[in-house]
C-alpha cells in the first residue's frame, strides 16, 4: 500500500489561514454581536460551525479525482444556472441590504454566488480539456464559454452582485490565456468588457456614487456618506502603523467601520497586528495563489489539461478576490463587498474557498503521483 503524497505547504497554508481567520473574526465581531444579538460569542460559534463544515467540503472534494470533475462540466454550467435563477423564485429568495443574494432554509442561508463560483471552475476547467485546440487557433473557441458565463452573470449582476460577476470573468479570461489563448484576441475582448463595465457602472447611481468616494473619499460631500466605510478603513491602517495596537484593542470595529468582520477584515487586522501583520497575511495568500498556480503548471506540463483547468481556475479565483479584497480595503479600488478567502466571516465563502483549495491539493496529489515509477519497477530495484 502506497502513502499518499500531499501538498503539506498547501495544507499549512490552508489551516492557518482559517485559524488567522478565527482569531479576527473573534476580534471584529463581538461587540456587534452583543449589540443585535445580546450574545459576544454569536458570529464567532457560528464561524465555528462554518469551519468544521468548511474542512468535510475539504476532505470530500479531496476524495474524488480530477476526471471525476470532468464527467461534469456541462451539468455544472446548468446547475450553476438553477441556483442564481432559484433566488428570483417568489419565496425563496431574501433581500438582504437591499440585494436579492440570499435563499433562507430554516436558520440556515445559502449565498448561491459562492458554490456558483466553483461550479464554473469545474466547467472552464471541461470546456478547456475538450477545446484546447479551439482555444489556441481562433477567436470563435475563445468567445463560446465566455458567451455561456455571461448568463450566470447576469443573473449575478441583477441581484445586484456586479462584483462576483466581475471576479468570475476575470479568472475565467485568466484560465484562458493560461490554457493557450492568443493575447490579441484577449485583448479585443478585454476592450470590449470595459466597455460593458463603465456601461453598467453608468446605471446605477449607487455605483457612481462609490467611484466618485474611490477617486476623494475625504471629499466633505461624500466623506459621511458613500466614502464613509473606506475614510474609516484608512483610519484603522492608520491607527495600525507597524506592529498594530494590540489583538482585541482596535477602536474602528467599535461601530465605526462598516461590516468590521466581513468586508473590511483586513482593515481591522492591519490596526491590530500593524503592517507587519497585514504584510505576512498578504504573503500567506500570495504564497497559497502562487503554490496552487504552479501545480496547475506542472499538470498542463505532463498532458493533464483537466486537472491544469481546475488548478489555475481554483488559484485565479482565489487570487483575484484576494486582490479585489486588499483593493477596496486600503482604497486602492472602489468599494464593493467581497470577503476576503478564508479569513473573513461567512459560512458560504469559508465552505467553498475551502473546497477550492482541495482542489489545487488533489491536483498537486495527482502530480506527486504522475511522477512515481511504475510499482514493477520499483520491485525490480528493488531486488537489484
Amino acid at each position: 500500500m502506497t502513502a499518499v503524497r500531499l501538498d503539506s505547504a498547501l495544507i499549512w497554508l490552508w489551516i492557518a489561514l482559517l485559524a488567522v481567520g478565527l482569531v479576527a473574526v473573534a476580534s471584529a465581531s463581538m461587540e456587534l454581536a452583543f449589540s443585535r444579538h445580546g450574545d459576544a460569542f454569536h458570529h464567532l460559534l457560528r464561524h465555528g460551525i462554518a469551519l468544521i463544515v468548511a474542512g468535510l467540503a475539504f476532505l470530500v472534494v479531496l476524495a474524488f479525482p480530477t476526471s471525476f470533475w470532468a464527467r461534469f462540466d456541462r451539468v455544472a454550467l446548468l446547475l450553476a444556472v438553477a441556483l442564481l435563477a432559484l433566488l428570483f423564485v417568489p419565496g425563496l429568495g431574501r433581500e438582504v441590504n437591499g440585494s436579492l443574494r440570499w435563499i433562507a432554509f430554516g436558520p440556515f442561508s445559502l449565498q448561491p454566488s459562492e458554490p456558483v463560483r466553483f461550479l464554473l471552475v469545474v466547467y472552464l476547467a471541461g470546456y478547456v480539456a475538450r477545446h484546447q485546440q479551439a482555444i489556441s487557433s481562433g477567436l470563435l473557441g475563445l468567445l463560446r464559454p465566455l458567451l455561456w458565463l455571461l448568463i450566470p452573470c447576469a443573473l449575478l449582476v441583477a441581484q445586484p452582485d456586479l462584483g462576483s460577476a466581475v471576479v468570475i470573468m476575470a479568472a475565467a479570461v485568466a484560465l484562458l490565456f493560461l490554457s493557450g489563448a492568443r493575447m490579441l484576441h484577449l485583448s479585443l475582448l478585454g476592450a470590449a468588457a470595459v466597455a460593458g463595465l463603465w456601461m453598467l457602472l453608468s446605471l446605477r447611481d449607487y455605483r457612481v456614487a462609490r467611484l466618485q468616494a474611490f477617486l476623494d473619499p475625504w471629499a466633505p460631500d461624500v466623506q459621511f456618506g458613500s466614502g464613509y466605510q473606506l475614510t474609516q478603513a484608512l483610519i484603522a491602517f492608520g491607527r495600525g502603523e507597524w506592529f498594530g495596537v494590540g489583538l482585541g484593542e482596535g477602536l474602528q470595529k467599535l461601530f465605526y467601520l462598516p461590516e468590521a468582520h466581513t468586508d473590511f477584515i483586513f482593515a481591522v487586522i492591519a490596526e491590530e497586528t500593524g503592517a507587519a501583520g497585514a504584510l505576512l497575511l498578504c504573503a500567506a495568500l500570495m504564497a497559497l495563489v502562487l503554490r496552487g498556480l504552479w501545480h496547475g503548471r506542472m499538470a498542463q506540463r505532463r498532458g493533464a489539461t483537466m486537472a491544469a483547468g481546475l488548478a489555475y481556475g481554483a488559484a485565479l479565483l482565489l487570487g483575484i478576490q484576494v486582490l479585489v479584497s486588499l483593493g477596496v480595503n486600503t482604497g486602492l479600488l472602489p468599494t464593493k463587498g467581497l470577503t476576503l478567502p478564508l479569513v473573513s466571516y461567512g459560512g458560504n465563502s469559508l465552505i467553498v474557498c475551502s473546497a477550492l483549495v482541495a482542489l489545487l491539493v488533489r491536483v498537486a496529489w495527482e502530480n506527486a503521483e504522475s511522477e512515481r515509477p511504475p510499482r514493477g519497477i520499483r520491485r525490480r530495484e528493488v531486488a537489484a
